[in-house]
């Protein structure tokens, strides 16, 4: 596998379409759609983090579920995380630049492992509020949501 300049990794949302759907149009909320325009605007490819199927590339279809890292335990969030690298060996390429546009229950054992399958892992939001993540995903995103 060859090494992407970069790639944006997106985390699920709870608003979710109510049939199987592309991953990429199955997550409905502002959110997520600004933060779909975002990735799909600065990076070369990008993935989603299901709580329920780990790394999702964006055409994956999947059906919608119930499930959010926000209420698991700690030790399920770690198996969570143990999954995802798997998957993330298979199938996605190192990078120059990771981007994390995930909470911190999303990013919080994935963190180290990207380091090591990236010159750069930047988590441009960590800290703001959903309001002042709308806000700046908004103010990067120049063509409006993803179609």
């Amino acid at each position: 596998m060859g090494k992407a300049e970069a790639i944006c990794l997106v985390s699920c949302v709870g608003q979710k379409q109510v049939i199987a759907a592309p991953a990429k149009d199955l997550y409905r909320s502002n959110w997520f759609i600004k933060a779909r325009a975002y990735a799909e605007g600065v990076s070369s490819q990008w993935f989603i983090l299901s709580a329920k199927y780990g790394l999702v590339q964006p055409d994956d279809v999947i059906l919608p579920y119930e499930q959010t890292l926000n209420r698991m335990a700690i030790s399920d969030r770690r198996n969570w995380a143990h999954v995802v690298q798997k998957q993330m060996d298979q199938r996605m390429p190192n990078a120059v630049l990771i981007i994390v546009l995930a909470g911190e229950r999303y990013r919080e054992f994935l963190m180290d492992y990207l380091r090591h399958r990236a010159l750069t892992v930047e988590v441009p939001m960590a800290g703001l509020r959903i309001g002042e993540q709308l806000n700046w995903l908004g103010s990067r995103i120049s063509d409006g949501p993803a179609r």
